[in-house]
């Protein structure tokens, strides 16, 4: 299925998973940025900005879920694969096996917390849920959600891939990408 490892590993899928991570990390900055002009407005001018809380509260959710399909890509969840990996040096069709059955846990695990935040993105969406206080300031949970639902078809997605490289024929262990290193 050439579909699968030439869409997903270079085509769009590849591509909408490393947008999302340079979009989380950007918003990284921008949160840096309002936290630190909210300090400075405090401690100046006695002058904090309303929200600042309620906005880096969403903000850690909606970084952490952009960014989760890119750190399974990349092999940067946190993890324990010293036994893992001995097991592929010495008994390939054990290694094989138990990366099919990793990498389908986390293809379950995030269906389950897909199947909670769906409802979840609908009735905050349904019932205009804000966080904050009326008068002061109020922002909407919804866009939040859906970044949960977004963040969570990817890594599931990405899950799915790796599963697949591991039962193919002929296939390997997906490949940890590394940084290039810093000169």
């Amino acid at each position: 299925m050439p579909f699968v490892s030439g869409t997903f590993e270079k085509g769009w899928f590849n591509k909408l998973v490393s947008s999302l991570n340079a979009l989380g990390s950007v918003w990284i900055f921008l949160v840096m940025l309002l936290i630190n002009a909210d300090a400075f407005g405090r401690t100046v001018f006695a002058a904090p900005i309303d929200g600042v809380i309620e906005i880096v509260e969403l903000s850690l959710v909606g970084i952490v879920f952009l960014q989760l399909g890119d750190a399974t890509r990349r092999g940067r969840l946190t993890r324990s694969d010293g036994f893992f990996n001995l097991v592929g040096r010495h008994h390939r069709g054990l290694h094989r096996f138990m990366g099919v059955l990793f990498d389908g846990l986390g293809v379950l695990f995030m269906g389950i917390i897909l199947y909670g935040s769906v409802p979840l993105l609908i009735e905050s969406y349904e019932n205009d849920y804000y966080v904050g206080n009326e008068g002061v300031f109020t922002a909407p949970v919804w866009p939040v959600n859906t970044i949960i639902v977004l963040g969570c078809v990817v890594t599931l997605l990405q899950f799915l891939v790796f599963a697949y490289r591991y039962v193919i024929p002929g296939g390997s262990a997906p490949a940890q990408q590394q940084d290039p290193p810093i000169s």
